[in-house]
């Protein structure tokens, strides 16, 4: 997934001094929506995306979110009620540690979200995974009638067999496709997050008709709006992986690459944001090839601060590893923000990645290939021309696929859930 947010509002306007808030009366106008998500809230692209928009057009939403420890319990950020209910350091290295915070985060978010359902009474709840079991969070607002979106932003099973190097004919797989199929029961309707992915879930857990795509797209108030915010360094020719750092991303096949063309570009940083169990070795795989002064790492950014980044980077780099089973079909949000800046990208040929984008609009390399992937590096860097061609192509696709050109689509749904949902019992 992805980890950038929009701009907030003003220090002014940002904090409520009371905690928890007030009960909302009356209905003048909008929907009343929940989001239940087991994240960041000002780091989780797709989720604001949906908050602003649903706010944009004159709804109440509240999200329920993980909390860092210097950000207060509630806040409203551009009008959407942010309830940061339990603290999370992003350090699990095994599957009973990120199975126990998630149970007590899905507990906590029943709670809430049952005290704010009897609050508010909500038109529609909207939980995302991962788990899929969050859902079971909105037990009290079923019971009450209100439809349920269960949002598959990554399908577990591929997900926890990349992150824990499960296989597919595991008991533990086995399991999390069981738990898969329960929860999409469970929920009204289901949004996935690519084609390839949504096919995969009617097939195994569900039905083609209860199930939709809600591809994860670049909003264009933050990446329109980073470009000039920073002041890249003349002398440097800066390379840019933003994300989340776990094997399947392949961020180690990047370095092993740089370190092979690092003496023929010294101009040449690689520079790496983000979070995730995999950081360390990468890390240490940094210094064992002594290229610390030029793989430079950063803790994960707000997003309005990464595109900032984003809009000063030279090459893009996304190395997700096309022979791990969610990393070839797991697709990068970030690819259509770098085209939005005009910035050419380098990527895996990963199946998803090729179903989506032609040879036109990106640099691919395969087989998860060091050697080649170094090659495109070295090539592209020394090809200025080249670069600026394929990156005007890439921002032509991207116009086209903005998120404001197609949340309409989104907003539709909500509404057709809605009416459907009022007076009658939830569909399984």
């Amino acid at each position: 997934m992805s980890f950038t947010v929009h701009e907030t509002t003003k220090a002014s306007e940002k904090r409520v001094a009371t905690f928890p808030p007030p009960a909302h009366g009356g209905r003048q106008g909008g929907r009343r929506i929940c989001m239940v998500v087991y994240a960041f809230y000002e780091n989780d692209t797709r989720v604001m995306q949906y908050a602003d928009a649903l706010v944009e057009r004159g709804d109440h939403v509240d999200v329920i979110a993980l909390r860092r420890g210097w950000l207060p319990e509630y806040e409203v950020l551009g009008g959407v009620h942010v309830h940061r209910i339990q603290p999370r350091t992003v350090n699990e290295k095994g599957l009973f540690a990120y199975a126990s915070r998630i149970l007590r985060f899905t507990m906590a978010a029943a709670r809430r979200l049952r005290r704010l359902e009897r609050q508010h009474g909500y038109d529609l709840i909207h939980v995302h995974n991962v788990p899929d079991t969050l859902v079971f969070a909105a037990a009290y607002p079923k019971w009450k009638r209100v439809p349920i979106i269960l949002d598959i932003h990554d399908p577990l099973p591929e997900l926890f067999a990349s992150k824990f190097r499960i296989q597919g004919t595991s008991r533990a797989f086995r399991l999390l496709t069981w738990m898969e199929r329960v929860s999409a029961a469970f929920a009204t309707h289901i949004i996935v997050a690519n084609d390839l992915w949504c096919e995969r879930l009617a097939a195994r857990s569900s039905r083609p008709e209860k199930c939709s795509v809600v591809r994860n797209r670049p909003d264009l108030s933050i990446f329109r709006g980073s470009v000039g915010q920073r002041t890249k360094p003349a002398d440097k020719f800066l390379m840019t992986y933003p994300g989340s750092l776990n094997w399947h991303q392949g961020l180690d096949v990047a370095i092993a690459a740089f370190a092979k063309v690092a003496d023929q570009m010294p101009d040449a940083e690689f520079h790496i944001y983000g979070e995730g169990a995999a950081k360390p070795s990468l890390m240490e795989l940094v210094k064992n090839l002594r290229l610390e002064d030029r793989i430079i790492f950063h803790d994960m950014l707000p997003s309005r601060e990464v595109a900032e980044v984003m809009a000063m980077t030279d090459l893009a780099i996304e190395p997700k590893r096309s022979t791990s089973t969610f990393g070839n079909e797991a697709l990068s949000t970030k690819i259509l923000e770098f085209m939005c800046l005009g910035v050419p990208v380098i990527a895996s040929r990963t199946a998803i990645h090729q179903y989506y984008y032609d040879d036109s609009i990106i640099q691919y390399y395969s087989n998860d290939d060091a050697d080649e992937l170094a090659t495109q590096m070295l090539r592209l860097k020394n090809d200025p021309a080249r670069r600026k061609a394929m990156a005007a192509r890439a921002k032509r696709y991207a116009d086209a696929n903005t998120w404001d050109a197609r949340k309409g689509e989104y907003l539709e749904r909500v509404d057709m859930l809605v009416g459907a949902g009022k007076g009658s019992a939830v569909r399984k």
